[in-house]
């Protein structure tokens, strides 16, 4: 009698210690997930979750923290700063340009002639200059300068010493065929697309941190469950051992089914050191995204954000165009391939022959101190009197116009030079059309992928759940089969490790469509606020 009743309370404390593994990874009552499929964590698997060390973390501080430290954007950032230079610059090319000159010559020269002077003629000049330039969009350069010469001399011939001249001049240059139109405006339009190019480029990279975040922090969120699941697999893996162990001291089954028990605990200790390795790598992953570590002494971040609820984003050929009008990276191959254009445009220009029209509108001035020249019988003065002020005004009353027009050609032999760098270009705009028709084709399929994991993603956590149930049954009725006598405990070992992994695809099925919606938010630009750049 007492050994019935012995054997009745060991099969009673086996079948309840191995019922806690059913009862403490699975859900009673699930509450509605983010597809609508009622799911809710049990009371034993939340308390191991809230048992947990770590530092907890929500989605949007971890998004906040990635775009501030994250080396993808602020690389990214950093080539937009150097397209705006490189923009200002191409720009700066047609900013008017001031300019002023001053020149101080002082001569002796020897000289022959009786009409020199004297025998060492002596001069001293001042040249002095200001104006302005500038460069128009078509290639027309237009130059306006006011220029002066102040001349002294020890030649008794000279009438005016100080002599002052001035001279006023508008130059004209067009090309006609190199450097006209996009010839020389082609770096400016390249500059400004490839500066929308680069920041097309940043809002990419930005959006792409902000999916990586997302997705790794869902990562995180399954890995933590799966952890917790495992700890109590673990946990009651030791209990089924030791009441097992009791079981066979009291001869109700034989060595081989403890050391079943035993082998199950064993490979459940390492599958749980395996779940906090990869629970480590992925919250150390969260924190190289984010640039900042966990605080101490929490060895690890630990989610505080849900998996979103709903997700609405239309049919597959609405997100395709949606896909082509809106991604960033599309965008920015296509203003690519728009910048390397406007150079191959201007590469054509500048491989014709060179042919300017030039011309020149010119004024001038005279002035100085009239001196008495004697010659023989003959006394000369000048009628040129006054200072300097006198010659600048003469030349900006036009009181004594000059004028020129003509053409200029230059035609280099073979045209090797400016020829090939209109193919080089050329060269470089196809590789650009191809990689810009690449960008398409994988961000398009890229699109169909994650649009089909959300559509079977209700479909994929009801079998996940029902897998789960499944689990749940095959344990229950192996429980009452081990009681009753009619099986091992190690096929109680398995159903119990074949439940974990239900539970664990579960998990799985929880957070995948989460990244899903991310990287489609990422791809069609949807929803998602990048910072500017300052």
């Amino acid at each position: 009698m007492d050994i019935r009743s012995n054997r009745a309370d060991i099969t009673r404390r086996i079948f309840w210690a191995v019922s806690l593994i059913l009862f403490s990874i699975s859900g009673a009552a699930r509450a509605a997930d983010s597809l609508g499929v009622e799911t809710s964590p049990d009371s034993a698997l939340s308390v191991v979750l809230a048992q947990l060390p770590g530092s907890n973390i929500s989605l949007d501080e971890a998004v906040t923290l990635a775009l501030a430290h994250a080396t993808q954007a602020n690389d990214a950032k950093a080539a937009v700063q150097a397209a705006r230079g490189a923009a200002r610059s191409a720009r700066g090319a047609f900013d008017p340009e001031l300019f002023a000159q001053i020149l101080r010559t002082d001569s002796h020269l020897p000289e022959a002639s009786p009409f020199a002077g004297a025998s060492l003629l002596k001069l001293k000049e001042t040249d002095n200059s200001v104006g302005a330039r500038i460069l128009f969009g078509f290639g027309t350069r237009l130059e306006a300068s006011l220029s002066g010469v102040r001349l002294e001399s020890n030649s008794i011939y000279t009438t005016l010493n100080p002599q002052y001249s001035a001279l006023g001049q508008l130059k004209l240059v067009q090309p006609l065929l190199r450097g006209f139109g996009p010839g020389t405006g082609a770096g400016r339009s390249a500059a400004d697309h490839a500066l929308e190019s680069a920041t097309a480029g940043y809002q990419d990279a930005a959006l792409s941190v902000i999916a990586s975040v997302e997705q790794n922090y869902w990562d995180l969120y399954a890995a933590e469950r799966d952890f917790a699941v495992e700890q109590i697999v673990r946990d009651r893996a030791a209990a089924f051992l030791h009441d097992t162990e009791l079981r066979a001291k009291a001869g109700l089954i034989g060595p081989d089914q403890v050391a079943n028990a035993s082998v199950f605990l064993a490979d459940q200790e390492q599958q749980l050191l395996d779940r906090q390795e990869n629970l480590d790598k992925i919250s150390d992953q969260l924190a190289s995204l984010i640039g900042q570590r966990p605080a101490s002494p929490a060895a690890r971040y630990r989610p505080s954000s849900e998996p979103p609820r709903n997700f609405a984003f239309g049919d597959i050929d609405s997100l395709v165009a949606l896909t082509k009008k809106s991604n960033r990276s599309l965008k920015a191959a296509e203003l690519q391939v728009a910048s390397i254009r406007s150079l191959v445009t201007g590469a054509r220009w500048n491989a014709l022959p060179s042919l300017d029209l030039v011309g020149s509108l010119s004024t001038n001035g005279l002035s100085g101190t009239p001196q008495v020249v004697v010659s023989g019988t003959d006394t000369l003065t000048s009628s040129f009197g006054g200072g300097a002020g006198e010659a600048y005004k003469q030349s900006l009353r036009d009181n004594y116009p000059t004028w020129s027009i003509g053409v200029r050609l230059s035609y280099p032999i073979g045209s090797r030079l400016n020829g090939g760098e209109r193919d080089r270009l050329h060269g470089e705009l196809l590789r650009a059309e191809q990689q810009y028709i690449a960008v398409q084709r994988s961000v398009e399929d890229q699109v169909r992928v994650s649009y089909r994991e959300l559509q079977n993603a209700k479909r994929r956590l009801e079998v996940a759940e029902t897998g789960v149930k499944a689990s749940e049954e095959q344990v229950r009725i192996g429980l009452l089969e081990y009681k009753a006598g009619r099986t091992t405990a190690f096929e109680i070992v398995r159903l119990a490790a074949d439940l974990a992994a239900a539970q664990q695809r579960y998990s799985q099925a929880l957070v995948r469509a989460a990244k899903a919606a991310a990287d489609l938010r990422r791809l069609t630009s949807a929803g998602e606020t990048v910072p500017e750049i300052s």
